[in-house]
């Protein structure tokens, strides 16, 4: 494997972040780490783009809350549509923490993103999260037309947690026979436990530690048989045939980056189509990072490019 060695861009970041002496939001309150998580979020992000379609509404859920969701497009078009997925552990994160990378997917893929704010631990244990998410991912495929979208080109998206609920989303789909044309995924979680190399190397960090990953996931599992459900950690499910193809972006020094190969084999293995890109040098979450990291660019670029692929635009 190549170094670990960060970029200069990224150790630079690395380095502000700690001189910034905020404390590890493993050291707050779920109410405090979730309020942390939302004031830094926008830091390190692009300029957010201006997109003519920008809508707020709600999806049911089984048990009849109403998940909020926001739709952006970059035309008026009927257009394909990816669902996204937050990361945050399933603790932090929101709509608007991902709100600029949402609309840089809609503008740069071309399509119609719905970003999903699925409910959080520790207030709402697992399943909770992965319920959600597919609720969504229903009501999304079977509301196309009401929505102004052609939900019969549809692709499931999301990035750490978010990536482990897309991911199990596209094998309930596929066991549902709902067309994905493609899942793409951000350093996704998808092992039940943290004992790969890779976490142990940067069990310290940057960014994200094994605390913070404990922290995360003690709060969302009922008990430790949760962890053993495909659901939780997709790296589990029996079979993946003919589950969607697979776009995986990785950042080579992140403790998940080593889960994120194995599902990309476990796919390949399969026979389902993967496009796997590890972006050497920066860690966990960089795809947020555009106005400092160079590769943050990249990796949005070609994700939308696999989205445009997968659309046929």
């Amino acid at each position: 494997m190549a170094s670990d060695a960060l970029t200069p861009k990224m150790a630079s970041v690395v380095e502000r972040m700690a001189r910034a002496g905020h404390p590890p939001l493993n050291d707050l309150t779920p109410a405090e780490a979730k309020a942390a998580y939302e004031k830094g979020a926008g830091v390190l992000e692009v300029t957010r783009p201006v997109l003519p379609r920008v809508e707020d509404f709600t999806i049911p859920a089984r048990d009849g809350r109403a998940i909020p969701a926001r739709l952006y497009a970059p035309s008026a078009d009927v257009l394909p549509v990816l669902v996204y997925f937050h990361g945050g552990g399933f603790t932090v994160g929101s709509i608007a923490t991902h709100d600029t990378l949402c609309r840089v997917l809609a503008q740069q893929g071309h399509c119609a993103v719905i970003s999903v704010d699925y409910r959080l631990a520790p207030e709402f244990k697992f399943p909770t999260a992965s319920d959600d998410a597919w609720d969504a991912v229903q009501h999304i495929a079977g509301q196309g037309a009401a929505l102004g979208i052609d939900s019969t080109r549809l692709a499931l998206g999301g990035d750490s947690a978010g990536g482990t609920l897309a991911a199990s989303s596209a094998i309930m789909a596929r066991d549902a026979g709902i067309a994905v044309a493609l899942q793409l995924l951000f350093y996704p979680g998808m092992a039940a436990h943290q004992d790969t190399d890779s976490h142990r190397r940067f069990a310290n960090g940057p960014l994200l530690t094994e605390a913070l990953i404990s922290y995360f996931f003690n709060g969302y599992v009922r008990s430790p048989a949760d962890r053993d459900d495909w659901r939780f950690a997709p790296l589990l499910a029996d079979d993946v045939d003919q589950v969607a193809p697979a776009w995986i972006g990785l950042a080579e020094c992140d403790p998940l980056v080593d889960e994120g190969i194995a599902y990309a084999d476990k796919l390949r293995a399969a026979g389902v189509p993967v496009d796997l890109e590890i972006y050497r040098g920066v860690i966990h979450e960089f795809v947020k990072m555009g106005r400092a990291i160079p590769e943050a660019l990249t990796a949005q670029a070609d994700a939308a490019r696999a989205l445009r692929s997968a659309f046929g635009g």
